[in-house]
């Protein structure tokens, strides 16, 4: 079978189901894990569905721009393996804040289950998190298309209204010197989630540790832990730091 019936029998069992999973394609057509896979890898590349860890969701062209996704899917099992590990610290009673990094976003399979509210100015978060457990606070402000989130004064005059024990947030780098982001929006709506939150945990693949930015906007004692899949000697420039570590594989 070539890869365009490959294409159109995933993309309808998506349309059926709104989800597939390497295992049961492999069975089902007859082909290798590693060939589904691929496809997979390929129809997220293209905008068509939402990779996961182990398969792929159906993606709302609607709802979720294919850059979003795209980027959202690059690096998924790393990112998914970062998230799956933020879970465990998220409770239900929980208030939490989620900003608008690629992600984060993918925290939301994980905690679709728990009855918490969630404060975001991230469209693909609301979209992901409404019609389940999870109470959502939608945060105001100017839209920014190509990030799909809100920004601007208003937005962090809304963070300032409200407290949370917990905030979930990326950066565009972090090392020992601070916190750094490549825009100056970013990075007041990231000081504005953690000003207001008791405890902040940074999501962080590998290729953000020790890496900066032109932009630093606050200090590495302003966060509380890192989740990253960085290895130890990567993270040996925060041995001086208060900060948390928390590794996944």
């Amino acid at each position: 079978m070539n890869f365009q019936k490959r294409k159109q029998n995933i993309l309808d069992k998506l349309n059926i189901t709104g989800e597939v999973d390497v295992k049961q394609l492999a069975m089902e057509l007859a082909i290798s894990e590693i060939t589904i896979r691929r496809d997979l890898n390929q129809l997220a590349n293209d905008g068509l569905l939402y990779r996961t860890h182990g398969g792929g969701m159906k993606v709302d062209p609607l709802a979720k721009p294919v850059d979003f996704i795209n980027k959202s899917a690059q690096n998924a099992a790393v990112k998914d393996e970062i998230c799956r590990k933020a879970a465990e610290h998220i409770h239900d009673g929980d208030i939490i804040f989620m900003d608008c990094g690629s992600t984060v976003f993918r925290l939301c399979p994980f905690i679709k289950n728990k009855k918490i509210k969630v404060i975001t100015n991230s469209l693909p978060v609301i979209y992901e998190l409404q019609n389940c457990a999870v109470s959502l606070n939608i945060i105001g402000g100017e839209f920014d298309s190509e990030r799909q989130a809100v920004h601007g004064k208003i937005a962090n005059e809304h963070i300032a209204r409200y407290r949370a024990g917990k905030a979930f947030l990326g950066v565009d780098g972090v090392s020992q010197n601070g916190l750094f982001a490549n825009s100056e929006l970013e990075a007041e709506i990231t000081s504005a989630y953690i000003n207001q939150s008791a405890y902040t945990y940074l999501l962080c693949d590998a290729g953000k540790i020790g890496k900066e930015t032109y932009l630093k906007f606050a200090d590495i004692n302003q966060v509380e832990a890192i989740i990253t899949n960085a290895k130890d000697g990567q993270l040996s420039c925060f041995k001086d730091t208060a900060l948390a570590i928390l590794q996944v594989k």
